[in-house]
């Protein structure tokens, strides 16, 4: 874990943790005013953790920093009380200036989730239209699991490595919120039903 002080016209102290359980116990040990969370840790999510910190450090704010760009993530980041969503391709001076207006108590979304949400509204559709949260690439994998491939047939059709077929489906099974190739099986047949 590392505790990076930054002067924002006051003591802000922005706690970066390696796992779930470090940030929850860093943030209630120290009360900062801003958490930085990814979304994939080791022992879970950010998502998860962001109640837990919240309960333990009210007044603490949470700013999720990810490479997961999924309209339904952003919706369960919110809903978990998050601050703020940003990608981790956004520069420094931008990172810094996004958490000064946390820190200050506004919400910050990434540029490219203000997009992505606005082309959803404006199109007629919903953040939860839920085969529509995967790439085109995820679905192809998801549809030859559905039909009952074997990683490693998925892996043969699509001119894939296995490994890649395995982390396709760690990325769907975690869109999907789905733990088993079965349960992700079973939405896509619900969503390809006529």
């Amino acid at each position: 874990m590392n505790l990076l002080p930054c002067s924002v016209a006051m003591a802000l102290f922005v706690v970066l943790a390696a796992n779930v359980a470090q940030g929850i116990a860093a943030s209630a040990r120290l009360k900062p005013d801003v958490v930085l969370l990814d979304i994939r840790l080791p022992d879970g999510t950010g998502i998860d953790a962001c109640p837990a910190i919240l309960k333990n450090s009210p007044e603490s704010r949470v700013l999720i920093l990810t490479s997961v760009l999924d309209d339904t993530v952003v919706d369960d980041a919110i809903r978990a009380g998050a601050h703020g969503y940003l990608l981790k391709e956004i520069d420094g001076r931008a990172l810094v200036a996004a958490i000064r207006d946390v820190a200050a108590g506004r919400s910050t979304l990434d540029p490219a989730i203000t997009v992505r949400v606005m082309q959803i509204v404006k199109g007629g559709g919903t953040t939860r239209d839920v085969l529509a949260i995967l790439s085109p690439q995820e679905r192809r994998v998801l549809a030859l699991i559905a039909e009952g491939c074997t990683n490693k047939e998925v892996a043969a059709q699509l001119g894939l490595s296995e490994k890649t077929v395995k982390n396709y489906l760690s990325t769907v099974f975690e869109k999907l919120h789905v733990s088993r190739r079965s349960e992700a099986a079973v939405i896509y047949a619900q969503q390809k039903k006529p």
